[in-house]
């Protein structure tokens, strides 16, 4: 399986997530002092949305500073969001943003640290997605 690339504030509640899941997984920094990671392989980017009651600012500047070089970029295969219920209609809103903007599909969006059921399907989910090549792709 290839592995994930992630990013997590200081809440740590997507890194609690990939703990949980037990895949291999680079994080991108909090701080932009560090550096950022070189993905070795194709990815899944796992996202939390941080964007106010109208969906801005959805994608951490982190994250954006990450896929602004174009070579991890082209790495990204999806992208899955995290975030809260309480958002509603921006629940998870990074995950969209990210695959419209990227051309990748936006896997799936869990709340918070997610649930055992949440990482059941992403570890399902990753599993079915790595080992069956898109039919559409050229």
């Amino acid at each position: 399986m290839t592995g994930l690339v992630y990013y997590s504030s200081g809440s740590g509640n997507t890194a609690r997530m990939i703990d949980r899941l037990g895949l291999p997984a680079l994080r991108i920094p909090i701080s932009p002092a560090d550096p950022m990671p070189v993905p070795p392989a194709p990815y899944v980017l796992i996202c939390p949305t941080y964007s106010d009651g109208e969906g801005r600012g959805a994608v951490p500047k982190q994250v954006i500073r990450f896929l602004n070089d174009a070579s991890a970029r082209s790495l990204m295969r999806g992208v899955i969001g995290a975030g809260n219920r309480n958002f509603g209609t921006y629940f998870g809103h990074a995950g969209p943003v990210i695959a419209a903007k990227c051309g990748v599909p936006c896997l799936y969006r869990f709340e918070l640290a997610g649930t055992e059921t949440d990482i059941a399907q992403i570890r399902s989910g990753l599993a079915t997605f790595w080992r069956d090549p898109c039919l559409t792709a050229s």
